[in-house]
């Protein structure tokens, strides 16, 4: 209550204390059932018939990749597109993809497009807009009552318990046939297209079964309390003229597109031929969908059960026999966890993580978290790699930029189990992910796919890639790689300055892991 009342009085007039609509009514909606009488649907039906009870996967490893297969999906469009994302930036590629969309809906697609918060940032009128084409719906999930200017922060301040739960959910699913799920946003970042830092990230596009599963996923998100129809938060509008003039430069923007080596399929007819080719790529195998449910709305704190992903990718490194191999973009195990891993080293699991660095990672914030952590990990037996910003990778990982001086960071999120199971999706293996965000986590039984992800990590982990993270004689951290054939150790962060370290090490004075 004192928090409430100090952010109402820094507020001025209140705009902190504003209240989110109350008895909303929202009309509910359910996924595209009949993928049969699509296009897409009945290229899937025909392919995965010879798979009983199996779904297909293509790796998408590249961000140029999974920009163009994303593209054309939503060209290929029928009859549905639903989009889950925590940000979707307004940069080159997150303005194309919408205007694609805004597309599809003209030629009669109903899109569903499910936002966290987090990263709407003052844009209530641009979504609102767009929500008013009669194909596109928009929701916001876990929305702040005050929607711009200082009101907003000091709304997150005053409710930091219930704005503390994010959904960290992404996919993009065309007709009920075929989806995309991973670890990517949408935004040139992710995509290889930014000019200051590029991530390594993963996803994959699958057809077959488990495509209904992140359907039905995505409906319970979209019809839960916590997704507010952005016309219930808004009334701001763009004129037509503004509309129109968004959408011309978004359509101007495929010039720019086209210098960085992309093409992307602007027709029905193409979209759907590319489909049908991608389907004879795809790696049929056992699969399933863990995906965490929204939170009660008396169940805002955290518990001491980790959810429900956490529990399942648990439970696939208590299994492993031989091995464990993790790639995420942050990393932070508690004491349960390093118990289990402990436990795991001493039955002779190898086990080996790769993650950021201080020099590549977004946040330092985050890092410092890991930091708080790393000594421990290193003592239970875990093997670090931490990624550099200069990674040579990066020259076949990221299709622009690497040699312009954008930095390489990691963002993807992948684990595999004695080379038979893998796990791909949103989920970092770290104390937001398993408490406080939901997740998505696809895991499939191949050991094909789990040695094609495996080698991947592997790369990443090779010394002109990574630092490899040791323990000296008297137990201090170090960073060991090798430059032109010879050892080199370094005794702190390598390549930060000292700000950034010291910023760092600030952070990491507080116990603030869950929260990053």
């Amino acid at each position: 209550m004192l928090a409430f009342l100090l952010v109402c009085a820094l507020g001025g007039t209140g705009a902190a204390c504003v209240s989110l609509p109350k008895d909303l009514e929202r009309i509910a909606s359910t996924a595209y059932s009949q993928p049969q009488e699509t296009n897409l649907g009945r290229a899937a039906a025909s392919v995965a018939s010879a798979h009983e009870a199996q779904s297909g996967f293509l790796v998408l490893d590249s961000g140029k990749e999974a920009f163009l297969e994303r593209l054309a999906l939503i060209e290929a469009a029928d009859r549905s597109i639903d989009l889950q994302y925590y940000i979707w930036n307004s940069d080159l590629t997150g303005r194309y993809v919408a205007e694609r969309i805004y597309a599809a809906a003209d030629r009669g697609v109903r899109v569903r497009i499910l936002l966290d918060d987090i990263n709407t940032n003052d844009r209530d009128g641009v979504l609102a807009s767009l929500d008013s084409h009669p194909g596109i719906e928009i929701r916001i999930y876990n929305p702040t009552a005050s929607r711009s200017g200082v009101g907003r922060w000091l709304g997150f301040v005053g409710d930091f318990a219930k704005v503390n739960r994010r959904m960290h959910n992404k996919s993009l699913t065309v007709d009920g046939a075929a989806t995309i799920v991973g670890g990517r946003n949408i935004g040139d970042e992710y995509f290889d297209a930014s000019t200051k830092l590029n991530f390594r990230d993963r996803d994959l596009l699958a057809a077959g079964p488990v495509v209904a599963q992140v359907e039905e996923a995505f409906d319970v998100f979209w019809n839960s309390p916590w997704a507010y129809p952005i016309t219930a938060l808004t009334a701001q509008r763009l004129t037509a003229e503004e509309l129109n003039a968004r959408r011309s430069r978004a359509i101007a923007s495929t010039d720019t597109l086209a210098r960085l080596g992309y093409q992307p399929i602007r027709s029905v007819a193409d979209g759907q031929a590319h489909f049908h080719a991608v389907l004879g790529q795809l790696v049929w195998a056992p699969a399933r969908l863990v995906c965490d449910t929204p939170p009660q709305t008396n169940d805002l704190k955290r518990t001491p059960i980790p959810k429900a992903v956490a529990r399942a990718l648990g439970d696939l490194a208590s299994g492993a026999q031989h091995e464990v191999l993790i790639e995420s973009a942050y990393f932070i195990l508690d004491d349960p966890a390093l118990e289990r891993f402990a436990g795991l080293k001493t039955r002779g699991v190898q086990l080996r993580a790769l993650t950021n660095s201080l020099a590549s990672n977004d946040l330092a914030t985050n890092h410092s978290g890991y930091a708080r952590r790393r000594k421990a990990m290193l003592q239970a037996g875990l093997e670090l790699h931490e990624i550099r910003p200069d990674a040579a990778s990066c020259r076949t990982l990221v299709a622009n930029n690497c040699a312009q001086g954008a930095a390489f960071g990691l963002h993807a999120k992948s684990a595999v189990f004695d080379r038979r199971s893998v796990y791909v999706g949103s989920f970092n293996v770290n104390l937001r992910s398993a408490f406080l965000n939901t997740e998505t986590a696809l895991i499939i039984e191949s050991p094909e796919l789990a040695e094609r992800i495996a080698k991947s990590i592997e790369e990443n982990m090779r010394a002109e890639n990574s630092w490899q993270v040791e323990l000296d004689d008297g137990g201090s951290v170090s960073w060991i790689t090798v430059r032109d054939g010879a050892q080199e150790v370094s005794t702190h962060e390598p390549a930060t300055g000292f700000w950034r370290r010291t910023s760092a090490a600030f952070f990491g004075l507080f116990p603030l892991e869950l929260y990053l």
